[in-house]
């Protein structure tokens, strides 16, 4: 008895104690949707919903717990997280502050010019020639011109040169922040390149060296005439004993006569022209026209000869044309003289450059300080106190390299010593040079097209030549550049073809042909590094054709812009050294440029795949139960 009393009690006891189990797992929402209950015979069962939840239910009622790893996964997970922040923000620092930093250190080192570094080996020496693309403007109504027809031309070429320079390095400055050297040029003929065209090609192009020569002595002969005139007319002017006689002379020779006017045609002018005429034949070798069928080699390089065998006037123009100093003009062993359009370039120039080294600043490096000990040129005309234009102050380097670290929108400058002037580059655009990248530069209107008082530049309008095409104002119409003070002789600047030169030149010229994409110069730099990767600089060069009095050969002439030439001078970075340039330079960015994504996508991803783990397990339903008893 008192055991079933026992086992009674025991049975209440385990009947109450599971009805408490079953309380409890229906006061979870998990539970109220799994379970309904029912009695029988006293006893509770618990019956599933779903069959769906069987699994789960059954868990829940035997005794199952959380395995030992999983809270440590939790926590693991927030460390892994930061490590990954970590990463991240150690990848966004390295990827734009400190490998930029390293990589422009390293820069600043490779292009600053240190005796004996590898900059400076360059620097002497070029690695890779430059190309020299000439194209000549071949006449072909010679004839008719003389009667005073529309010229026509036609290009030929190109001939193709390659240009080796070297530096011959004089000092370095005290503190190796300068370096002074002279130039020095071959040029060699490229056949491949070239053909199907030979420098033994016969032309016919301008009498460049006779038409010079008569323009510069009618301007010199009229300046002295003039300087003359204009004494004598400030003496009658300030001599009130003679204002009778002058006022005499001029009511003889007519109210619009000036003695200026009178003294241009004085007998003694016209003498001298008399004789220059007579003896045009013996000094430019019986010339019939004002053009010259010659051979290629010989117009760009050997040279055109003429003075042979002169005397008496002949020869006394012969050397005023030698004492001229022309660089075109060279004399020859047997006394004779010889035009060429590109002999004084080939061998060591004379002029002295002093550059910066990039020491202190290396943005600086290349940059022009001086030439010929003087900061600025004499070329062009100066302020009306003497100071110093625009116009001939020097700016830039020389355009065999650019300074390092270009952005977008900047704009620089190269110096061009065979037109006496700087010229401003204009960013572009981005560009992709065999998978290197770089920025494209190009010239601006404001190089020829527009100069004038207007523009603030008439300090280029020389006004050296008379009765030729141009404003009143002296200055020539847009797109021309008159480089008579620059290379002492009447040569005129355009773009090739004239491109974007004034209809005032281009109606009197059939034959040309502009193009932006052939004609315009430009240059594509590798912007971090300031390398030319690939480009050119392209101009041409012309002269006015016109009648000179008393010159009989001129005298049907009508005043045309004549072309002659135009050329090409650039570089295209080669395999090797495009080679090279990604070795040293383009992998070594591409490598960083992976470490910083890499570290900063890793860094981010890791972070958020562990913090989402740590979320989930953090909003996970308790569903563990104590075992039944």
């Amino acid at each position: 008895m008192q055991q079933a009393s026992h086992v009674g009690a025991f049975a209440m006891r385990h009947s109450t104690h599971q009805q408490q189990k079953l309380q409890q797992l229906r006061s979870t929402p998990h539970s109220r949707r799994i379970f309904v209950h029912e009695l029988h015979g006293g006893a509770t069962v618990a019956r599933f919903d779903s069959s769906a939840y069987q699994s789960n239910i059954a868990k829940s009622l035997f005794p199952v717990s959380v395995p030992w790893y999983s809270s440590k996964m939790i926590h693991w997970s927030l460390i892994v997280s930061f490590i990954g922040l970590l990463t991240a923000a150690l990848g966004a620092y390295c990827g734009w502050f400190l490998f930029p930093s390293m990589v422009d250190k390293k820069v600043e080192e490779s292009v600053i010019i240190a005796d004996g570094s590898e900059q400076y080996k360059r620097f002497v020496q070029l690695p890779q020639p430059l190309t020299f693309k000439v194209y000549i403007f071949n006449v072909t109504n010679a004839q008719k011109i003389q009667q005073g027809a529309i010229p026509i031309v036609e290009e030929v070429g190109p001939y193709v040169y390659r240009q080796y320079r070297r530096k011959k390095v004089k000092h370095f400055s005290r503190d190796g922040s300068k370096i002074s050297y002279v130039q020095d040029t071959r040029f060699e003929f490229d056949e491949e390149a070239s053909a199907p065209y030979t420098q033994s090609d016969r032309i016919v192009v301008l009498n460049m060296h006779m038409n010079a020569f008569l323009q510069v002595f009618e301007r010199e002969i009229t300046d002295i005439f003039q300087g003359f005139a204009n004494r004598l007319n400030h003496r009658l002017n300030h001599t009130p004993g003679v204002r009778i006689l002058k006022r005499l002379m001029e009511r003889i020779r007519g109210k619009r006569k000036s003695v200026l006017q009178i003294s241009e045609n004085d007998p003694g002018l016209s003498l001298l022209l008399v004789h220059l005429n007579a003896n045009l034949k013996a000094v430019f070798n019986d010339p019939k026209s004002m053009f010259l069928d010659t051979t290629v080699r010989e117009f760009l390089f050997d040279g055109v000869r003429f003075c042979i065998n002169t005397n008496g006037i002949a020869k006394a123009i012969c050397n005023q044309i030698k004492e001229g100093g022309s660089k075109t003009i060279r004399e020859l062993s047997d006394g004779s003289l010889a035009f060429s359009f590109f002999n004084h370039k080939n061998g060591t120039g004379k002029e002295v450059y002093e550059v910066h080294t990039g020491k202190g600043d290396a943005q600086r490096v290349l940059e022009i300080q001086k030439l010929d000990d003087s900061h600025n040129l004499q070329v062009w005309l100066n302020g009306s106190e003497g100071e110093t234009s625009m116009c001939n102050q020097i700016n830039g380097t020389d355009a065999s390299s650019y300074p390092p670290f270009r952005k977008r929108g900047d704009s620089m400058y190269i110096f061009s010593a065979d037109i006496c002037r700087s010229v401003e580059l204009f960013y572009q655009s981005d560009i992709q040079y065999q998978g290197i990248p770089g920025f494209r530069y190009s010239i601006g209107e404001n190089f020829i097209n527009d100069i004038g008082p207007e523009h603030d530049n008439e300090c280029f309008c020389v006004d050296k030549l008379a009765n030729v095409i141009k404003r009143k104002n002296g200055c020539l119409y847009a797109g021309a550049l008159d480089l008579t003070t620059c290379l002492d002789a009447p040569v005129i600047l355009t773009l090739p073809h004239m491109l974007g030169a004034s209809n005032e030149y281009t109606k009197m010229i059939r034959g040309l042909r502009p193009d932006a994409k052939k004609h315009q110069t430009f240059v594509d730099v590798q912007h971090l590094t300031g390398t030319p990767l690939q480009g050119g600089k392209r101009v041409q060069f012309n002269m006015f054709l016109k009648s000179i009095n008393r010159i009989s050969i001129t005298e049907n002439l009508s005043t045309v812009l004549m072309p002659a030439i135009w050329v090409e001078e650039g570089i295209q970075l080669n395999s090797e050294m495009v080679a090279f340039f990604k070795k040293k330079l383009i992998n070594s960015l591409k490598t960083l440029n992976i470490i910083h994504w890499a570290s900063l996508c890793g860094g981010i991803g890791v972070a958020a795949i562990c913090l989402i783990y740590y979320v989930v397990q953090r909003r996970r339903p308790e569903t563990e139960v104590a075992p039944l008893k």
